[in-house]
């Protein structure tokens, strides 16, 4: 059963669009960033968190965020990073990304947290392993969330999230599996958001 997100009752507002991922934010608070693949569903969750369609501009062609959005909380920021692994950016664009993600990850003192998102139905990708090991090498707390779970029935999750759940060597009981379409751990991740942001330290 889905419960509401409690981030939904809170006035949130688009800060902007950055191509600098150490692009200081003012004022400085906790800041928690949302990365995986390009095709994960990040804005629609981001979406379906707020309780607003078009807080975050979702897009049929993969890879449409390509800069560090911003978005202000009362007592935290959340940011949606652009999307690795699009195969369909050129070389160039791709080196590109990398770069932005990578130094966004190691670099950025302000950084509280990570939820990091992950296609329920599939095995996790060479990007996405790649992805584990720079976020675990950056010793940035991580929440990995499991996206598109109303696209398997009941038995079908549970056998996902065992198999997700060996193949990155996670316990289960970390892996928060979510739908932006039903709801369903919609309001569990906000919860685990929104008390994240009451534990983080604010950034001097």
């Amino acid at each position: 059963m889905s419960s509401p997100s409690p981030l939904a009752r809170l006035a949130v507002e688009f800060v902007g669009s950055f191509p600098d991922p150490l692009h200081p934010l003012d004022p400085p608070l906790p800041e928690f960033a949302f990365i995986g693949r390009s095709n994960v569903g990040k804005s629609s969750l981001l979406n379906a968190l707020t309780a607003k369609k078009t807080l975050a501009k979702v897009s049929q062609t993969p890879g449409k965020t390509q800069l560090v959005n911003v978005f202000r909380f009362p007592s935290f920021y959340m940011v949606d990073l652009p999307g690795y692994g699009w195969a369909r950016a050129s070389k160039g664009e791709r080196s590109a990304y990398r770069t932005l993600l990578e130094r966004f990850v190691r670099e950025r003192q302000s950084l509280s947290g990570i939820v990091w998102l992950l296609d329920i139905r599939h095995t996790p990708s060479r990007d996405d392993i790649d992805f584990q090991e720079l976020l675990s090498s950056s010793g940035r707390p991580v929440l990995p969330v499991l996206t598109k779970m109303d696209k398997l029935n009941r038995s079908g999750r549970a056998q996902a999230i065992r198999d997700r759940s060996r193949e990155l060597g996670l316990p289960l009981d970390l892996l928060q599996p979510v739908s932006s379409q039903t709801g369903e751990g919609i309001g569990d991740l906000g919860e685990a958001i929104l008390a994240a942001a009451g534990e983080a330290e604010v950034p001097g």
